[in-house]
């Protein structure tokens, strides 16, 4: 069973782990040959602020801009317009160098993320080397301390990805995250391609890691119930822009956007008798 995460105590501008100012992301759409290009606007003015301490899950449905806005955290993507602060401190994202010290992802599918021609012990190592942290003989103890952390038996640690379950590649892509000790992690939907008997492993694991370290989490996930046990406020996204905020509890039992409530009741259920949802119903025919 997943364990539920308390919520940390109220902070101030100066406890502000990560904030958002007026993000804009354009694309630009190729018409015909006498046509003026179009835009499509994928995220829309989102201002956010998350604190230290905090995990804070952005929903919505696919498409509507999550990943976008996670690629211009990680200095992936550059944004049209906006800045990303960390620590109360402007990041430029084309220092990807120095981002990478302060924020670093778990993405979806960890054997996509995963150099397969490289061993456990030598992907977890990666970001060591590329900073220059410690000698040769540090930063394999680093490698073999953040692994045992994990639940990754030292006979892994000489294997490839393709021999590893998909719930021990996510350990080992969470390990390579957390190596250079980040203050935040960018989440992006970390358990959607796993076996739902290894799901609440990985869970379990991402909040035991928060209280060791004191991380910081921007969880995205369009699983409404992994979400509302794992994090403290919740952000929908729709269209680009954020259209609601809140605490978890004023999310999932009174919704105020009318967007939100029907992504509520989209969701599906496990009580049994009570089949598929009206809307979900509706969408299919």
């Amino acid at each position: 069973m997943m364990r539920k995460t308390p919520a940390p105590p109220v902070a101030g501008s100066e406890d502000i782990a990560l904030e958002l100012c007026a993000l804009n992301r354009v694309f630009k759409l190729k018409r015909g040959l006498f046509s003026k290009p179009g835009e499509i606007k994928a995220v829309n003015n989102v201002s956010l602020r998350i604190r230290k301490g905090e995990t804070l899950g952005l929903v919505g449905e696919s498409g509507c801009g999550k990943s976008t806005l996670a690629k211009m955290l990680l200095g992936l993507m550059e944004p049209s317009s906006g800045n990303v602060l960390i620590n109360g401190r402007e990041i430029d994202p084309s220092q990807r160098r120095a981002l990478a010290r302060h924020i670093q992802p778990i993405f979806q599918d960890p054997y996509s993320s995963l150099n397969p021609r490289r061993t456990v012990a030598d992907i977890v190592r990666v970001p060591l080397a590329l900073h220059q942290v410690g000698t040769a003989q540090e930063q394999q103890r680093k490698v073999r301390d953040m692994l045992d952390l994990v639940g990754m038996p030292e006979r892994t640690h000489k294997q490839y990805p393709n021999q590893l379950s998909g719930g021990q590649r996510q350990r080992v892509a969470i390990a390579r995250a957390l190596v250079l000790r980040p203050d935040i992690l960018v989440c992006d939907e970390p358990t959607s391609a796993l076996d739902v008997s290894v799901q609440a492993q990985i869970l379990n694991l991402l909040l035991d890691l928060k209280a060791e370290f004191g991380l910081t989490y921007f969880f995205i996930s369009h699983d409404l119930g992994v979400v509302e046990h794992l994090v403290d406020r919740v952000a929908v996204m729709h269209k680009g822009a954020i259209v609601e905020l809140g605490s978890r509890e004023q999310i999932f039992s009174q919704p105020e956007h009318p967007y939100t409530r029907m992504l509520l009741a989209s969701a599906l259920t496990p009580e049994p008798g009570l089949g598929i949802p009206d809307i979900a119903r509706e969408a299919i025919a």
